[in-house]
């Protein structure tokens, strides 16, 4: 069900293939055990402010959810995500929460919540006016004093140029292997990209190799605070130590004013 006409305004590439033609290998490439500490972490964000009870949640760029699987018995969740792709993922994952396709900059339910999350979904935004936008969306989105919780990848500070990573993970007759690039060939615009090398085998036969690329946004900590707090949310970041690289690094919080 889609919510959402995307505005001429803003600049909506294709999705990358990961999830689009690939998404069907999402459990290969994201495993939902990986996330238990880091959802314990986004609770926590939500209940430091909210207090006791089982508050309703939207995410937005849910993907596949993942991280969303573990807060589904604190919380009472409705979830959107660009790619119908990796909704359909994200249902056979959680099948009792209601899910949305629609661009977390533009996407208008008509509901309000308690809390906004945004996992690293909102590193493909690229752009300052991007930011503003899903800033927006979360605020169309919540009761006064609900609260946003987003982290990105990347902040300019944190962020490691010629990063790389890989990672193999077999189910049944399947083994995926994923490289991962990133650079940056211009520190002084608001991007980054990612290379993504897809090694697919598949019942001890040859690998299928394929290539997919990822552009994403990449801006300083007081870029955050101060579209954050333009777009009328108090400001506060909780250390968000789960990745040994330094990623993400911050939990970012906005309470709705």
């Amino acid at each position: 069900m889609s919510h959402d006409p995307v505005s001429e305004s803003l600049n909506s590439p294709p999705l990358p293939r990961l999830y689009t033609e690939f998404a069907k290998y999402w459990t290969l490439v994201s495993a939902p055990e990986d996330y238990a500490q880091e959802a314990e972490h986004w609770i926590n964000a939500v209940r430091s402010r909210l207090g006791p009870g089982r508050h309703r949640a939207l995410e937005l760029g849910v993907g596949g959810g993942n991280n969303m699987s573990h807060m589904t018995r604190e919380f009472e969740f409705v979830a959107a995500d660009a790619s119908a792709d990796m909704i359909e993922q994200a249902r056979s994952l959680n099948p009792e929460v209601e899910l949305h396709v629609g661009d977390m900059r533009t996407i208008r339910l008509g509901k309000t919540f308690d809390a906004v999350l945004i996992h690293d979904a909102i590193s493909y935004m690229l752009t300052e006016d991007d930011l503003r936008a899903v800033f927006a969306t979360a605020r169309a989105h919540l009761r006064s004093g609900g609260v946003l919780v987003t982290a990105p990848d990347w902040y300019r500070e944190t962020f490691r140029d010629s990063d790389t990573s890989a990672s193999t993970r077999r189910i049944n007759d399947v083994e995926l292997t994923m490289f991962e690039y990133s650079y940056d060939t211009d520190p002084t615009d608001t991007t980054y990209d990612t290379i993504m090398w897809l090694l697919i085998r598949k019942a001890g036969g040859s690998p299928q190799v394929e290539r997919d690329h990822h552009r994403l946004g990449l801006f300083p900590l007081a870029t955050w605070e101060g579209l954050m707090v333009e777009a009328g949310f108090g400001f506060g970041k909780d250390r968000y130590d789960v990745h040994e690289d330094g990623r993400e690094a911050y939990l970012l919080v906005g309470v709705n004013r």
